[in-house]
């Protein structure tokens, strides 16, 4: 989704780290591997309920900017939001 929209559309992205397809982790190499500046630069969250130490260093290794374990309180995801933008 945030290859097919143009520049600036998304200000945050809050990856699922568990996906059928391509999982969290491939998704945020993908999106941080795209020639565009906003593909380097926009906020990556992951929410799993992966909450070792080892899986929050693959998201972090992965390009994410945060790590958030399920269950989230939106609280956590609204001040990680905000620390981010």
């Amino acid at each position: 989704m945030f290859r097919d929209h143009p520049e600036g559309y998304y200000s945050a992205i809050l990856m699922d780290v568990r996906m059928p397809e391509m999982d969290g982790l491939e998704a945020t190499e993908a999106i941080r591997k795209l020639e565009r500046p906003d593909a380097k630069q926009i906020p990556i969250i992951a929410l799993t309920a992966n909450a070792f130490d080892e899986d929050v260093q693959r998201s972090l290794q992965a390009g994410m900017n945060a790590h958030l374990s399920k269950p989230v309180e939106p609280e956590t995801v609204f001040r990680t939001l905000e620390e981010l933008l």
